[in-house]
């Protein structure tokens, strides 16, 4: 048995077998729509036709058959696009779903303005325009949630870098001058809000690889989960202050770790993949010690395949619970991981709150593995939640057809 220790938390690890499903699984209908250079993808309504559609790195995918319509260009860099997450959001407030779209090297956060319906007829590119220079690089990830419950998410960017500040951008807007004309002895500007980000700094002591966002402590304020330990969220005007930080592990964890009561003990837990190597567990969360520390139990779920880069959580069996998704990120660092070049895959897993051991079910095994997003919903109105991947091995619409026993 292999004790973690830090300085406010302990982590027990158990040997737990990982197990495959006893129970039924699911059956998926694959269906790839295209093989490039990309690990990011959302999901929304573009044209404005009710149903789903896809953003992903190059293309967007105009449902329910998803062809494949331009977006814009991605740069490749020896293996690496410079793309590292798509967001779907109405950045402009014309009504329109635009993209806004994360990097790892630029300093720069871009979005693409959505051309509208008669331009996505056409297959136009949508217009590239520069949302904010954040003068930071070596950026590994992003979330893009309501931190300060306004309504509008915020941009949260991980850098792998442990020794950076961690940094939050609000979406804002400016005043630019557009235009400057002669009238008789005056000079007349013209002026337009364009939209921007405003830096927010919540904390300089730690970052390193991993994210997650959550009420790590259950006091019913949101905290911020990375790699070198975790921020506890203050009780009001979360981008106005410093949050104080717990340095309780440091790991090169999952992009995102998920915040979630797996046990059903009302101490939320949590879901941590081994980003670049082998191993995916859930940290049970137990009584806080004498000093009020969080203490954690350290249980393996899976550890038969290597890059859980990305988890997710859906109920994807339609019984009010939510399953875990996740799979190989294919090739992340072009292959030089440990089990970088075996074959991609991806997976489901079950358990029972008053009994968690998790059941792994198949999704796709040697045609289907993760980026760095994972998304899920009704993509064919069929009322079963169904799964978008896009990776290094290609971008995929994963049809849930329900209960393989009873089709």
């Amino acid at each position: 048995m292999k004790v973690f220790t830090s300085v406010l938390a302990t982590l027990l690890l158990l040997g737990t077998l990982p197990l495959d499903a006893e129970e039924p699984s699911l059956a998926w209908k694959v269906q790839p729509l295209t093989v490039d250079l990309n690990e990011g993808i959302d999901i929304a309504d573009i044209n404005g036709d009710g149903t789903p559609d896809l953003l992903s790195g190059r293309n967007w995918y105009a449902g329910p058959d998803y062809t494949p319509r331009p977006l814009r260009a991605v740069a490749d860099w020896n293996g690496y696009a410079e793309s590292n997450g798509d967001y779907a959001f109405d950045v402009d407030g014309d009504g329109l779903t635009d993209l806004i779209a994360g990097s790892f090297l630029p300093t720069e956060v871009f979005w693409y303005r959505n051309p509208g319906k008669e331009g996505l007829a056409r297959g136009h590119l949508w217009e590239k325009r520069l949302l904010v220079d954040t003068k930071d690089t070596s950026n590994e990830s992003q979330l893009f949630q309501d931190l300060d419950g306004d309504g509008v998410p915020e941009w949260i960017v991980n850098s792998w870098k442990k020794n950076v500040p961690m940094v939050v951008w609000k979406l804002t807007t400016e005043l630019r001058e557009v235009d400057r004309q002669s009238e008789g002895d005056k000079t007349v500007t013209r002026k337009e809000e364009f939209p921007t980000m405003k830096r927010c700094v919540i904390g300089s002591k730690g970052n390193g690889h991993g994210i997650a966002v959550g009420d790590l402590n259950n006091d019913g304020h949101l905290d911020l989960l990375l790699g070198q330990g975790w921020y506890e969220g203050p009780k009001d005007s979360p981008l106005e202050k410093n949050w104080t930080f717990h340095p309780d592990w440091d790991l090169h964890a999952s992009c995102p770790m998920l915040v979630h009561d797996v046990n059903g003990d009302d101490r939320n837990d949590l879901i941590v993949g081994v980003a670049h190597g082998f191993g995916l567990h859930w940290w049970e969360q137990l009584a806080p010690a004498a000093d009020g520390s969080l203490q954690w139990k350290q249980h393996l779920i899976d550890d038969r395949f290597s890059q859980p880069h990305c988890l997710h959580l859906a109920d994807l069996t339609g019984d009010g619970r939510p399953e875990l998704i996740t799979g190989k990120r294919v090739y992340a660092h072009n292959g030089g991981d440990p089990g970088g070049k075996e074959p991609a895959c991806l997976y489901y897993w079950t358990w029972e709150p008053d009994k968690p051991v998790f059941q792994r079910h198949v999704i796709d095994e040697g045609h289907v593995g993760t980026g760095l997003q994972i998304r899920t919903a009704d993509l064919n109105g069929d009322k079963r939640i169904d799964i978008a991947v896009a990776g290094k091995s290609g971008t995929y619409v994963l049809l849930n057809l329900g209960n393989k026993k009873s089709r």
